[in-house]
């Protein structure tokens, strides 16, 4: 990145104000007139401190705030960078879709990065819901779900093994494998809540470790009231909105 892009006479060209402030607006400048781009690199913490003649604690308190408005996004162990510009997706609460269709519906590319294809025992939380016997198995899809390369969710769905006893078959969607088969459910359940997101996850998202994410929870129905698939997600909370639709009786 060129170095002029945040140099200190254009952080005291800025507005009065606190200094964080100042150096947000500069930020935001830099990427509104495109000299920073989406993806592009920030600096190291302890570099932009140096060369701005501020401090460290001003420079994160900065990059915090944008980071938490989805200007900036954070890697852990790679840095921060300029958000793509996927944005904030919304997703209906009255339609049953798979992320896949989702995005494509949106004109966005959706890809996904496995972390998991298996056959094995449930958890007894897990049994219950799919109403599986104590001998059966089921098989796990967890995976980083991507929208332009830009990672949205990490979802981790189970369905009962007997009715995909091969994993590998799921490539893009689950619903599409699911459908394949004769098993695409028609109907679900969803409970949603607030959840920071930590370690592993957070590093995942592109997110700081504790920034808020959206935790959900479905259950998923065939036409005949079996339950085909339980999935845990956490989506990104700067960019994926759940939007419900009202009516007054």
């Amino acid at each position: 990145m060129n170095e002029l892009v945040l140099a200190p006479e254009r952080l005291a060209g800025e507005e009065g104000g606190p200094l964080y402030m100042r150096l947000q607006t500069m930020i935001r400048g830099a990427i509104m007139e495109g000299r920073l781009v989406p993806n592009d690199a920030l600096p190291a913490e302890r570099e932009m401190a140096a060369s701005l003649h501020v401090s460290r604690v001003t420079v994160r308190k900065a990059i915090q705030g944008l980071v938490a408005e989805g200007v900036l996004r954070q890697r852990h162990g790679s840095g921060t960078f300029v958000s793509s510009g996927v944005g904030r997706v919304e997703q209906p609460l009255s339609r049953l879709t798979s992320f896949t269709e989702d995005m494509r519906s949106r004109g966005l590319i959706p890809t996904a990065s496995w972390l998991e294809r298996s056959i094995g025992m449930p958890t007894s939380a897990e049994a219950m819901i799919l109403g599986l016997s104590p001998a059966e198995r089921v098989a796990r899809f967890n995976r980083l779900r991507l929208a332009d390369n830009e990672p949205m969710a990490i979802e981790r769905a189970v369905v009962p093994a007997r009715i995909l006893p091969d994993p590998l078959v799921v490539e893009n969607s689950l619903y599409d494998a699911l459908a394949a088969v004769g098993m695409r459910p028609v109907r679900a359940v969803q409970r949603l809540n607030a959840e920071n997101v930590g370690g592993a996850d957070a590093a995942m998202l592109g997110l700081a470790p504790g920034s808020a994410a959206l935790s959900i929870e479905r259950i998923s129905y065939l036409p005949d009231g079996r339950v085909v698939e339980f999935t845990r997600s956490h989506y990104r909370g700067d960019a994926y909105d759940f939007v419900a639709e009202l009516n007054l009786s």
